[in-house]
């Protein structure tokens, strides 16, 4: 078995991932031994493993397999991701949830005298709804007085993120995207309104910081949180600041859904209750008939579908949607009803690149869509006339992204549509139902159409040769 080492882990000392046949592996240097051991020892990773806090690992043997190297004193394998997403891809709720359990690892571990080296907001990801931490490497020994090493690193990538959305009501994933390492805190200082800034919350974790990043301040009493590593924090202190800190969080609350236009989809749409009955009992035995061990939900809206799509018969779905208010909704309904679903921000006129160091540390979207099956229900007409783009490519990149599938076309003459048109000049002169086939039918086999409003919105399901 020859392992191949990840193209993100490449940033510490104390140890890489590396993949073969599907499983996955994380090395320990000598570098990291000493702390590696003794947060193991400690029992304290056992327990968060069994809490669904911390990805599992299991220690293999010495003989490595050829690709380790000769640096690694411990090979460990951990269960498989489903889906790696990342902190640009995920709503308000899933950031500020992640937070949460990062400061709740922390609290936790200092109970066990072991703290994190770092804070970065990709050590955590999502299984289903579910945070759960994957970097064992940022466990070492608590050293006594210590400060909090990974403060800015979260309130970059965790922390400012937050407050850009609930005091400035605007989304974050575009900033973060095109800044893999955050928001820094110097540019969240400049946004926030005067008023703001007299919190004694932001006052510690924003404006001290930032004028203390910018050089302004001079005074050695006023650098607590400069990582001087001449200062000294009591545990108690330290306990305290992430106690506050998480009491903040859990307060935030985004507006960038209050601009939402499809947060209440369900309530809004154009269906009536016979046709939506239609569409439902379409997908449901597509599902069922299909059984996808991963699904594609693009458009998902409120996850509705995503739900359906699991009682059907789904494994898994992994749903998309650009509207803020909409990924609110679908990821409360994950939550709440405890689904094997993920919603996740894309802008499908601009997915998600391969970027990062040598363009290979974050993978763009395309390059980790494995599915089973695709359902893009009322969804080609925002891009195509929403985005200007030409229907043909359209349909071939959703006949990419999975084997088989179903497309819902909503023609011109539906009300969705003719709001759409409704400011703008009709120039989608090919944007009707029959270049929708002979652009389908260019790239699949259609197993089956069907006809489900009034306005003549169709159903196409279809199958990859």
């Amino acid at each position: 078995m020859l392992l191949k080492k990840d193209p993100a882990s490449f940033r510490d000392p104390s140890g890489h991932v590396y993949a073969a046949a599907g499983r996955i592996f994380r090395t320990v240097t000598e570098h990291h031994r000493e702390d590696y051991e003794f947060v193991r020892d400690s029992g304290a990773i056992e327990e968060l493993a069994r809490k669904g806090w911390l990805i599992e690992a299991t220690e293999r043997p010495s003989d490595f397999p050829a690709g380790i190297p000769s640096a690694a004193v411990y090979l460990l394998e951990h269960p498989r991701i489903p889906f790696i997403s990342y902190p640009y891809e995920w709503c308000f709720g899933m950031l500020r949830d992640a937070a949460l359990l990062h400061l709740d690892l922390q609290l936790y571990l200092l109970d066990h005298d072991i703290s994190l080296s770092d804070a970065g907001a990709y050590n955590l990801q999502f299984v289903g709804s579910e945070p759960v931490f994957i970097d064992y490497l940022s466990f070492r020994r608590y050293r006594s007085g210590e400060l909090w090493q990974g403060h800015r690193q979260f309130c970059e990538q965790f922390l400012n993120p937050l407050l850009l959305d609930a005091y400035l009501g605007v989304a974050f994933n575009s900033w973060i995207r095109g800044s893999l390492t955050g928001i820094t805190t110097v540019a969240m200082n400049r946004l926030l309104p005067m008023r703001r800034k007299w919190s004694w919350r932001v006052l510690a974790h924003v404006t001290l910081p930032a004028r203390l990043q910018q050089g302004a301040l001079k005074d050695d009493r006023l650098r607590l949180l400069g990582n001087r590593s001449a200062e000294k924090l009591p545990q108690a202190g330290y306990r305290g600041m992430l106690t506050q800190l998480r009491d903040w969080i859990a307060d935030l609350r985004p507006k960038a859904t209050q601009g939402s236009t499809w947060g209440h989809y369900q309530a809004i749409n154009t269906y009536s209750e016979t046709e939506e009955a239609t569409k439902r009992r379409f997908i449901r035995d597509f599902v069922g008939t299909t059984r996808p061990q991963q699904l594609l939900d693009l458009g998902c809206n409120t996850g509705e579908y995503a739900e359906l799509a699991l009682a059907a018969g789904a494994r898994s779905v992994i749903g998309y949607d650009a509207d803020p208010g909409a990924l609110a909704a679908a990821y409360a309904r994950a939550k709440s009803k405890q689904l094997n679903f993920l919603p996740l921000y894309l802008d499908a006129a601009n997915p998600s690149p391969d970027q990062g160091w040598d363009q290979s540390e974050r993978k763009g979207f395309k390059a980790r869509v494995s599915a089973d099956a695709v359902l893009a229900l009322a969804f080609v007409h925002h891009l195509v006339i929403g985005s200007n783009l030409p229907l043909g490519e359209v349909v071939s990149w959703l006949v990419g992204l999975a084997p088989r599938g179903v497309i819902e076309f909503v023609p011109k003459s539906d009300p969705t549509v003719q709001k759409m048109l409704e400011f703008r000049e009709d120039i989608f002169f090919d944007y009707d139902e029959a270049g929708f086939v002979a652009a389908l039918e260019g790239c699949a086999r259609i197993a089956e159409r069907k006809v489900i409003t009034a306005t003549g919105r169709c159903l196409f399901l279809f199958e990859r040769g």
